[in-house]
């Protein structure tokens, strides 16, 4: 049976006449790899629409989803890349939104915590439900034994993306 075509088929078809060392392989991974990120960064978008988040806040939130839920100011920053002073206006809307909730720390009384309220947890979450259900649709057409071979050609692509083939990072950035 023969392997059905894709856009990308076509546009690689269309490009190997002009340019002739064209490597099809890396032709079709690089635009393939693009198209998938555009349609899930679309998806994410619609997702953030329907759940009523702008993606400033989807970001805060989940950096402090991912921090456990609670944390202080500047580490939301540095994981943010932003300036401490800039994560105050995120927080102020957050807050009024119900979202998050800022608490004087227990440790240090000049500091404040950062808390994820079970609002802001079920938004956060709402968002990235759908896209994960789009993320899992596509993928789901692959085998796990796929899956894993999949993600680790990626992860050997990103290492020498980011310019380290013995060991990786942390940060997409």
């Amino acid at each position: 049976m023969p392997t059905p075509h894709d856009w990308t088929d076509g546009h690689v078809a269309r490009w190997q006449p002009v340019l002739p060392d064209l490597d099809p392989d890396v032709e079709g991974a690089a635009t393939r790899a693009m198209l998938f990120t555009d349609h899930i960064r679309r998806v994410k978008q619609r997702s953030l629409v329907d759940h009523g988040l702008h993606k400033h806040e989807y970001e805060t939130l989940h950096t402090l989803a991912g921090r456990g839920g609670r944390t202080v100011p500047s580490e939301l920053a540095a994981d943010l890349k932003m300036a401490p002073a800039s994560i105050t206006g995120r927080l102020d809307g957050l807050e009024r939104r119900g979202y998050v909730r800022r608490t004087p720390s227990a440790a240090d009384r000049r500091r404040v915590d950062v808390e994820l309220t079970e609002a802001g947890r079920q938004a956060w979450l709402g968002a990235l439900e759908f896209q994960g259900q789009e993320e899992r649709r596509l993928l789901g057409v692959l085998t796990p034994e796929e899956r894993r071979t999949l993600s680790d050609l990626l992860r050997r692509v990103m290492l020498a993306a980011e310019g380290n083939a013995d060991g990786g990072s942390d940060s997409p950035g």
